[in-house]
């Protein structure tokens, strides 16, 4: 029996902010989306264009209260090819919310402030 880890979901409270933060952050695209007839809830499955693991995006249409993120202990992390040229892109959108030059890394915040850490590639 063999498993491939296909995506993660994090819940947003707007749904075309975080498309076009994702996008402009990361170049990702949307693959698919779904929604319920009733219009309550919308999933949308972004992809990055190296790689096939997806972040879900989920959307409540009742949902009016940011996300309660605890202490917000976990992360996505992507790689990029041109490490220089992404933070200085992520400086200039006001997104950086925490570097470690020690380790050659630094973070981004989403619209509802989730972590999502940026790497280059050379590291692996």
């Amino acid at each position: 029996m063999k498993f491939r880890m296909i995506h993660n979901n994090i819940n947003v409270l707007d749904l075309e902010k975080s498309i076009a933060f994702y996008k402009e952050a990361l170049g990702m695209e949307i693959k698919r989306v779904h929604e319920l007839e009733d219009g309550s809830f919308r999933l949308v499955y972004l992809e990055a264009s190296e790689g096939s693991h997806q972040l879900e995006l989920t959307w409540l249409r009742d949902r009016t209260e940011p996300y309660n993120l605890g202490e917000n202990e976990f992360h996505l992390a992507f790689e990029t090819d041109d490490f220089e040229e992404a933070h200085e892109k992520h400086r200039d959108m006001g997104c950086i919310c925490f570097e470690n030059p020690q380790m050659g890394i630094y973070f981004i915040s989403d619209p509802d402030g989730y972590w999502l850490e940026v790497l280059p590639s050379k590291r692996h």
